[in-house]
């Protein structure tokens, strides 16, 4: 199989996912009911061993915000989140609120789509020529009524494990931050896990995190297209890394996880297309990843206990997080 982009076809997207999905497909691997894909490969052993990676108790919150501010743009009616106050300290002061003996509170709402901010992709997220993980027809699995068999909801006793950090900005970039449209291989990858040490391999059960530098650049400079814009991310050509390593799951602190522009001339997230419906891997996007990846390069520490659980929201293709990463 192609792993560097310079061997791609541009002209032959459909092909390169066909051929890539076949070869790196893992549906039937956990059963034909399962729901978790490559979330399976963590295991109560490996928990305990990632538990053990917690030294000083630092802890990094890697969420990015969630408020008015944030990076989205209307795109297929994915809007920032809408905060509403239902009762406020206003209400308690002006006595309206109906309570007895002085006590007084306030209450808040929230409206945003599932998927404005740092965020995990479910296996209901994205299809392959119709169909859903493990081989199932999008249409019995996605419907109104929500995902009624790999909801995230499934997911939420799940992703707790060792994480590792993979800074590919510090490593390509003496400024950190990788360029627009770049690519990052195979080759990249590797060559960031043998410079930052032991500590940064990476095999199955492992959640991996890649930061390029876009979203500390975002926050430099405004978002700038942040969401849906170019990127630096992960090639296309990594779909075979992503399955022969077994990781359980991978975040990027990018809006799309891979590179945009994506590598062929007519595409749109292939792979995604790969990686989601056919490998059954979890994806995480808009990862703040900044505040971990100093300590990590201070310490010389790039894995660490990370718990990221999605909402129990019955149904959903995605759902917002607060990952924590603990060293």
């Amino acid at each position: 199989m192609v792993e560097h982009p310079a061997h791609l076809d541009r002209t032959d997207p459909a092909g390169h996912i066909a051929a890539a999905a076949a070869a790196y497909r893992n549906w039937g691997r956990w059963g034909e009911d399962d729901r978790l894909g490559t979330l399976n490969f963590i295991d109560d052993a490996r928990r305990v061993a990632a538990a053990a990676l917690v030294q000083r108790g630092a802890a990094f919150s890697l969420s990015q915000p969630f408020d008015m501010n944030g990076p989205q743009q209307g795109w297929r009616r994915r809007t920032n989140p809408v905060h509403t106050m239902l009762d406020t300290g206003t209400d308690a002061v002006a006595n309206g609120q109906g309570f007895p003996h002085g006590i007084g509170g306030a209450d808040d709402v929230i409206a945003m789509p599932l998927q404005c901010s740092t965020q995990w992709d479910g296996l209901g997220h994205i299809f392959d020529r119709g169909t859903a993980w493990n081989g199932r027809p999008a249409d019995r699995v996605v419907t109104s009524e929500g995902d009624l068999v790999t909801g995230i909801e499934h997911a939420v006793d799940r992703i707790v494990g060792r994480g590792v950090l993979l800074d590919m900005g510090r490593h390509l970039r003496p400024d950190g931050e990788l360029p627009d449209g770049y690519a990052i291989t195979v080759e990249d990858l590797e060559s960031c896990i043998a410079a930052q040490g032991p500590t940064s391999r990476v095999g199955r059960g492992d959640l991996v995190l890649v930061r390029t530098g876009r979203y500390t650049r975002a926050k430099r400079e405004g978002w700038n297209g942040y969401a849906g814009g170019p990127s630096a991310g992960l090639s296309f050509t990594t779909a075979g890394w992503l399955h022969r390593t077994e990781i359980a799951a991978i975040a990027t602190d990018t809006w799309g996880f891979e590179v945009r522009p994506n590598e062929f001339d007519d595409a749109f997230q292939p792979l995604h297309q790969v990686v989601i419906p056919n490998i059954g891997l979890t994806v995480g996007e808009m990862w703040d990843l900044d505040d971990l990846a100093e300590d990590c390069a201070a310490d010389g520490r790039f894995e660490f206990l990370l718990t990221a659980a999605p909402l129990r929201i019955t149904g959903a293709v995605g759902s917002p997080v607060t990952p924590i990463a603990l060293k």
